[in-house]
């Protein structure tokens, strides 16, 4: 296509997240990276220079002006999507934000309002849900092949010694830690942007529980961090488990969903989305086979992975590649964002539950109910 209206594109928050996003806009037909921003601009020159982006700033507001911008990305830490957004609308631009949307559900809804009531738009990055298994899972689910979901189990693992996890265990002063909830926090949209969606429309039943499992060894503030989430999670007849662990290995990021038809497993590490094999002969014979069946399913899998990565499709940000076409073309259509707004609020108030939960305000340093 090559009358798709160009889109002037600019990112706040010049952090590591940053160059995804910038990579990203890059190739997508119809964008154009022109500006990027941030309060050290050094970081802003720096991000500049990398991406050959011809505009950079220090001040968002000096940005928004010069630039006159149709979408802002905006990739800081969640205690200032809110103003920024606004900000943004006012200036006119549309925006997509990085997950966590805010710090408490009613701090999305009002980032939402915000956005309504400026007559923009907005996303936010649930990037790995548009990526190839979960858009072969969701045409697996419209078509009815696994039937009515009755058990969901999404589970993501994380490093806490690669690169990330050093720089938030070694600074008591990173902004996760100053998140009412934390590591958690910071990463539990993965767990539940897959779970509710799969939910009939009513407010979930949310028990969750976090412990430490690491050793304590710093003697600051980053002892105190709780590394184990455990979720329990009911809303009529469906039940799901979800689970964000630092320390099983190897690091998994996988959804299960048991169906009245049919089970199947997406792995978002892996790229994989295979369905359960059974035993459908009777005797010791019929035993034999499902794990033949599992094989051929993985080594289909396998061959249309290999298909995908001659065509150039099998890129780490695929997913965010999809999800922002769908969102620049709702923009141009005026039509409904890849994501609802219903859909990002239910997600944020489940969150708000973990985390009272998991991080009582009076509570141990031990977290717990």
């Amino acid at each position: 296509m090559t009358d798709l209206k160009k889109l002037r594109i600019g990112i706040v928050g010049c952090g590591k997240i940053a160059d995804g996003h910038a990579e990203v806009v890059q190739h997508l037909e119809g964008a154009e990276l022109v500006a990027v921003c941030d309060r050290e601009p050094l970081l802003a020159e720096q991000l500049a220079v990398r991406y050959g982006v011809p505009g950079w700033y220090g001040d968002l507001g000096q940005m928004l002006e010069r630039e006159r911008l149709d979408v802002v990305h905006i990739t800081t830490p969640p205690g200032v999507h809110l103003p920024l957004t606004r900000q943004c609308v006012a200036a006119g631009a549309h925006v997509f934000l990085e997950k966590p949307l805010a710090l408490t559900a009613p701090e999305s809804q009002a980032l939402i309002d915000a956005v309504v009531s400026g007559g923009r738009q907005m996303s936010i990055n649930y990037w790995p849900n548009f990526d190839p298994p979960a858009m072969e899972f969701k045409a697996m689910l419209a078509q009815g092949v696994i039937g009515e979901p009755v058990h969901v189990e999404a589970f993501i693992g994380y490093d806490l010694s690669g690169a990330y996890g050093q720089a938030l265990m070694g600074d008591a002063g990173h902004w996760v830690h100053r998140l009412p909830g934390k590591l958690f926090q910071n990463m539990m949209d993965h767990i539940f942007n897959r779970i509710v969606p799969l939910f009939p429309d009513v407010e979930p039943e949310v028990n969750a529980f976090a412990f430490k499992r690491r050793e304590a060894v710093r003697g600051d503030g980053t002892d105190a961090m709780l590394d184990e989430l455990r979720v329990v999670l009911k809303a009529g007849g469906v039940s799901a488990f979800g689970s964000l662990c630092s320390h099983a290995r190897p690091v998994a990021n996988t959804l299960k969903v048991y169906g009245t038809k049919d089970t199947v497993e997406v792995d978002f590490n892996n790229r994989t989305v295979v369905l359960a094999a059974s035993q459908r002969y009777p005797s010791a014979v019929g035993r034999l086979m499902p794990p033949f069946q599992m094989a051929s399913r993985y080594l289909k899998q396998g061959s249309r992975n290999v298909g995908a990565f001659r065509r150039s499709e099998f890129h780490f940000f695929a997913g965010m590649s999809k999800l922002l076409e769908l969102f620049y073309g709702a923009i141009r259509t005026g039509g409904l964002p890849p994501i609802s707004y219903a859909e990002i609020l239910r997600v944020a108030r489940v969150m708000d539950r973990v985390i009272e939960q998991v991080y009582p305000a009076a509570g141990s340093l031990e977290g717990g109910r």
